[in-house]
């Protein structure tokens, strides 16, 4: 097996800063920390730069199959690399949605041959599809997601028997976007009443409001006490909300678990006015008191990791209408990115952030032997050149859609190398190695 050296890096992991060396041994990490010497091993240099266990995203949209004018899963896994992205776990509202065993295993086919990172698939809940979602093997797929909000078209769940058979019956985590429908019905109604011509991107969190959010949310947090289901409520955004969440449980005993999404620690309502449709996304982005307390809350643990829930479409989609713009953003390649500035600005310690991304997402998911830079598990690290200086633009973008609502921020810290499975898959703009993603397993 061919042996890799990290040297004088200045290692971020389980809340400690450690500064020496790495080898990685085939797949694996097989030291870390002191001064490691031998014959015919290759070295990255790392002096002067910060490693960190590779990002375990467990919410994007890589679009494939079926809609990949938008975003397939080899651009966006090449996306996510360069960005220190070297795990993610994808939804089902493709097209086909992946609602069968057979179209869930077909997205794991797709990936095993184009995916430059390690992957998951979750199972899509329908509302007449139980049969199929209790067949799904909680030690090989991630988990089942349930929408209770409109944005995924026939994927909504929205029969009352059916979300109680889905939480009674199903013995895997259940991931749920929540969003009260009628609640959201109500409000466009509302707001076209008025007047039509007033409706624009603006008005995105006023339709997506507070009491469609907490609707939902609560509701399934009720649902989940009373059957005892493993749920995992997706990108809280609003302050209201955080109260449904505990601190007092350690991470891997917790029953119900949430997520925060770096758009809405990032972006507030007063971004709508300068970006428009670019940031339209369920749940909306709302003003700046709600990403205030949503990053208080992970700070204190009551929101358990940080996503992207990256969703890419096309440019000319985008510039529609408000009403007939799709809703979602890219954002996988920017995601360390986003939640350094916030480090830069005092508001979250590296540590905090290589927690949330990194362990917390490996330990809630139970993933096996990844999310930390301990010997014996996968070799999956990304290095950081802290002090490097760059400008988000056209010419760097990897998304397929080839837009990005940060373009024109300069951004301080840059990743230069990205391990996957032992493998430098990225390094100083140069990718290799495509394939060498592998499937996540779960601890069950």
């Amino acid at each position: 097996m061919s042996k890799l050296i990290l040297k004088d890096a200045l290692i971020f992991n389980r809340g400690q800063t450690i500064e020496g060396d790495i080898l990685i041994n085939g797949e694996r990490i097989e030291k870390v920390g002191g001064i490691i010497e031998g014959e015919g091993f290759k070295e990255i240099n790392c002096a002067g730069r910060w490693v960190i266990p590779g990002i375990i995203d467990d919410q994007v949209h890589f679009r494939e199959p079926g809609l990949t004018h938008k975003a397939d899963i080899a651009s966006e896994s090449r996306a996510a690399v360069q960005g220190g992205v070297t795990s993610f776990m994808e939804m089902p509202n493709t097209k086909p949605p992946a609602s069968t065993q057979e179209l869930l295993e077909d997205k794991y086919k797709i990936a095993r041959n184009s995916s430059w990172a390690n992957y998951s698939f979750f199972m899509g809940a329908t509302n007449d599809n139980l049969d199929e979602v209790l067949k799904t093997d909680p030690k090989t797929v991630c988990g089942v997601k349930v929408f209770m909000g409109s944005s995924t078209g026939n994927m909504l769940v929205d029969e009352p028997k059916t979300l109680e058979k889905l939480f009674s019956e199903c013995p895997m985590l259940i991931a749920t976007h929540c969003e009260d429908e009628t609640t959201i019905r109500n409000n466009i109604a509302a707001l076209t009443k008025k007047d039509i011509e007033t409706i624009k991107a603006s008005s995105h969190p006023k339709i997506r409001n507070v009491e469609a959010c907490l609707l939902s949310s609560s509701r399934a947090a009720d649902m989940a006490k009373k059957f005892g289901t493993r749920l995992h409520i997706l990108h809280i955004s609003t302050k209201e909300e955080i109260a449904l969440f505990d601190n007092t449980i350690p991470l891997r005993d917790k029953k119900i678990t949430s997520e925060a999404c770096v758009h809405h620690l990032y972006f507030t309502a007063s971004d709508y006015d300068r970006l428009g449709n670019q940031i339209k996304c369920n749940p909306a982005i709302k003003e700046s008191s709600h990403s205030k307390a949503i990053l208080q809350a992970v700070l204190d643990n009551k929101i358990d990791v940080i996503a992207t829930d990256h969703a890419p479409h096309t440019w000319q989609e985008k510039s529609l209408p408000y009403l007939e713009a799709p809703a979602g953003l890219p954002l996988v390649q920017h995601t360390l990115n986003i939640m350094m500035e916030l480090m830069w600005k005092g508001q979250i310690s590296m540590h905090k952030i290589v927690e949330k991304m990194c362990h917390a997402p490996a330990d809630l998911f139970k993933v096996e032997d990844r999310g930390y830079i301990d010997e014996g598990k996968y070799a999956d690290l990304v290095v950081v050149n802290p002090n490097r200086t760059w400008v988000v633009n056209k010419a760097n973008i990897l998304y397929k859609c080839g837009w990005s609502p940060l373009e024109g921020t300069n951004f301080k810290g840059k990743v230069t190398t990205t391990i996957i499975n032992g493998n430098i898959v990225y390094q100083d703009g140069e990718f290799k190695h495509q394939g060498v993603g592998k499937r996540l397993f779960f601890e069950h």
